[in-house]
């Protein structure tokens, strides 16, 4: 999606756990007919491993008629994943890729050099309503890959590992997690998990992972004593193993991986370890460089005039 920048999220309560480092509440933003809670970037926090942006989407219910429509818009960077709870999104992009992804599946699309993409609700899922609940995150790609070739993948909900466990179910979307791997490829250590829980199921997060976040997307989780509500995005201290108890039944999404190999710069929908590609990048669509999107190339998002 089109990142409009805004204020950071906010820092909540300091938690007595000492494994956490900080924990974030969101700032909510209504984007006309469903709201987006943004965790990262924040102030405290620019990146966790490769993740340096984080939207949490609805739930929204949008009425007969009504859906998302996300204009062409173009990336510089990094990789954008989508994925959903509930609902359904057609991605269109300027390499020709034309897919919807559903509840379960990933949407990985690496700008590299440069992408414009889509994101619209079709047609025919407009008529009776439609749901809309997942997230999009932004991955930062290595400073040796940000100029690599644009490219996309999909993967179906079938094709991820699942490990379940007595009243837990782990979808390992992106790296490595309790002995399953992804299929999908990545530049850079990443880890990206969907976890839902039953009351009183435990999972471990072990440290494996270099740094780590947990997001709560619904229900409660007890972590040491400390009890998070959905909405809040935990980040840990590295080195210590964590033991997450849901205190009800629970969802909640794991990410994270290798620090990241210096900072980087975000301005609208770009991203790059140097300023002046990013120049680059406004000067490239303001003037009409960037590759059209076949089959919704009529409109798009103008540069922010900022």
């Amino acid at each position: 999606m089109s990142f409009a920048p805004d204020k950071d999220p906010q820092a909540g309560d300091t938690p007595s756990c000492d494994a956490i480092e900080l924990m974030i509440v969101p700032r909510s933003v209504d984007l006309g007919g469903f709201s987006v809670r943004r965790a990262l970037p924040h102030a405290k926090r620019r990146m966790v491993g490769p993740f340096i942006f984080f939207d949490h989407i609805g739930p929204a219910e949008f009425r007969s008629g009504q859906g998302i429509d996300v204009r062409p818009h173009p990336h510089i960077g990094l990789a954008t994943v989508t994925f959903l709870f509930d609902g359904e999104i057609v991605h269109r992009d300027s390499l020709g890729t034309a897919v919807p992804i559903r509840p379960g599946d990933v949407n990985w699309m690496t700008a590299g050099r440069g992408i414009v993409h889509s994101e619209r609700t079709a047609p025919e899922r407009r008529m009776g309503g439609e749901p809309l609940h997942g997230l999009q995150c932004w991955v930062a790609l290595p400073a040796s890959g940000e100029e690599t070739d644009p490219g996309f993948v999909h993967v179906g909900s079938a094709e991820l590992p699942i490990v379940t466990d007595t009243g837990k179910r782990v979808r390992v979307v992106a790296g490595s997690m309790l002995g399953a791997r992804s299929p999908v490829p990545t530049l850079w250590d990443t880890l990206f998990a969907e976890a839902t829980l039953a009351a009183g199921a435990t999972m471990p997060f072990d440290a494996a992972t270099e740094e780590r976040a947990l997001y709560v997307v619904d229900g409660e989780i007890d972590i040491a004593g400390d009890k998070f509500s959905s909405g809040r995005l935990l980040i840990f201290r590295p080195g210590d193993a964590i033991t997450v108890t849901a205190a009800t039944d629970a969802r909640v999404v794991l990410v994270g991986g290798a620090a990241m190999d210096g900072p980087r710069h975000i301005w609208w929908n770009f991203v790059s370890s140097r300023k002046d590609r990013i120049d680059q990048a406004k000067a490239d669509w303001k003037a009409g460089r960037f590759d059209t999107v076949p089959g919704d190339d009529r409109e798009f998002i103008p540069l922010p005039e900022q």
